[in-house]
């Protein structure tokens, strides 16, 4: 079933599936953790209905993000949503394999890369129902490493690359931007709550960076009596103000 939903009172507006596409906290998480400015020429790899797109245009307005999705239904709705908020000038989706992306986008055309890749190799991680939800959460139509290649040709020269991932992955996600040419510049871990292992990780990588990565503090959803921390609700604009 399809839902519209808005980023915040007055805010963009959001179209997901329930049966594939439903937002999850880690796309919000990653959303809030690119530093934009005006002017951003962005790319979304595996953009699907086009939420981290509306995310950064929620707190940026003066953007420009491409999408490159492989799913006709998860691009459509893009379009859709692009259409309901009125930036059809603003966010476009590509409909294309981003392992071919040499003849969808342009090469160093982006300042900025972001992607929400596919956590498990294939055949790990639970059973997906649906070959929908099974592309989403598995490397079945793409690899890590395509994911970083596709980036690394699509930045420009110091452009960044951001991306939210798990930490048992950690390794293999730097040797897959390092072996692209993209230098792990920014590390934080996200925790659920005090004293809980780490669940997901942010990174920000830059094509032809020098080495030296810096290990943000962790990123906490949730404080010692389990309320929402200050951060996790500034992802949802909760709290802070909107770049509209």
């Amino acid at each position: 079933m399809e839902h519209w939903d808005a980023l915040c009172p007055g805010g963009l507006r959001i179209c997901w599936d329930e049966t594939a596409h439903k937002p999850g906290t880690d796309s919000f998480l990653l959303g809030a953790f690119p530093r934009l400015r005006p002017g951003l020429r962005v790319c979304d790899l595996g953009s699907g209905t086009g939420l981290l797109g509306l995310l950064l245009l929620q707190r940026q307005r003066e953007l420009t993000v491409t999408g490159v999705e492989l799913s006709p239904a998860a691009a459509a709705l893009a379009d859709r949503a692009a259409e309901e908020n009125g930036l059809t000038d603003r966010l476009r989706t590509l409909r294309g394999d981003l392992r071919s992306v040499r003849g969808l986008l342009d090469a160093g055309g982006y300042d900025l890369c972001v992607s929400n890749p596919p956590y498990f190799p294939l055949g790990g991680g639970a059973p997906a129902p649906d070959a929908a939800r099974r592309s989403a959460r598995s490397e079945a139509d793409c690899t890590l490493a395509d994911v970083c290649r596709a980036a690394a040709y699509a930045l420009r020269w110091g452009g960044r690359f951001c991306a939210v991932y798990r930490p048992e992955r950690l390794c293999d996600l730097v040797c897959a931007l390092r072996e692209s040419g993209l230098e792990p510049k920014r590390l934080r871990m996200v925790e659920a709550e005090p004293g809980r292992a780490p669940s997901l990780l942010l990174i920000e990588a830059v094509r032809g960076g020098r080495p030296g990565l810096a290990a943000e503090p962790p990123l906490r959803l949730r404080d010692e009596a389990g309320e929402p921390t200050a951060a996790y609700d500034a992802a949802y604009f909760r709290t802070k103000e909107s770049g509209a």
